[in-house]
């Protein structure tokens, strides 16, 4: 079989695993989702690209000397509950805007494997339904114990926390200065202000 080398190769109807991703010559950064891989993601805007350095800044001087980590998109993270943990069996590999993981035994050369702690991703124009229905339902499913929601034409950030049952539960909402605490990291609690840029 000739190497995949672009992603027009790839059979849009076809179920590929992370062994087959490992073996993609692209360049392009693809998501696969239960087999399925997803449309080549863009390049961050640049107003994503500060949300992102802001929360990280908080959230990476918060960790420094902890045994938590944080990491950042290109970062593979591979979901593999319900299907077992070998290349050949996982068929999710997520890239997370910012992710934290508190348990030092998923962290591997190759990116993460299981359920970081905590997610946050920053809807991008045309990713909605990703970032809310599709990776909400996902990291629900995979045991991600805090997602946040960044929407930054709206100035709002959502949080969801996973309760005793496994389900997503809507904790707070923020559109306006104030502090933002983080559940999975008691102690933190991040700045609306020093996120966005000034109240609407």
């Amino acid at each position: 079989m000739s190497p995949i080398t672009s992603f027009s190769q790839l059979n849009p109807e076809g179920t590929y695993s992370y062994a087959d991703y490992l073996t993609w010559k692209f360049t392009e950064l693809v998501e696969l989702i239960k087999g399925k891989v997803l449309r080549p993601m863009s390049a961050p805007a640049p107003s994503h690209q500060r949300l992102s350095r802001r929360l990280e800044y908080s959230i990476e001087t918060f960790l420094r000397g902890g045994s938590c980590e944080m990491f950042h998109a290109p970062f593979d993270v591979r979901l593999s509950r319900n299907v077992g943990s070998s290349d050949a069996q996982i068929q999710t590999v997520v890239q997370p805007d910012i992710c934290v993981v508190c348990d030092p035994t998923k962290i591997d050369n190759r990116g993460c494997l299981g359920a970081p702690d905590w997610i946050i991703e920053i809807v991008s124009p045309g990713n909605l339904k990703h970032d809310t229905i599709t990776k909400f339902d996902l990291y629900q499913e995979n045991g991600v114990r805090e997602y946040w929601v960044v929407f930054p034409g709206e100035q709002t950030i959502q949080i969801f926390e996973l309760t005793d049952k496994g389900h997503y539960q809507i904790t707070a909402e923020y559109a306006e200065p104030g502090l933002m605490p983080v559940a999975t990291l008691p102690g933190l609690a991040i700045e609306w202000s020093e996120v966005f840029d000034a109240p609407r």
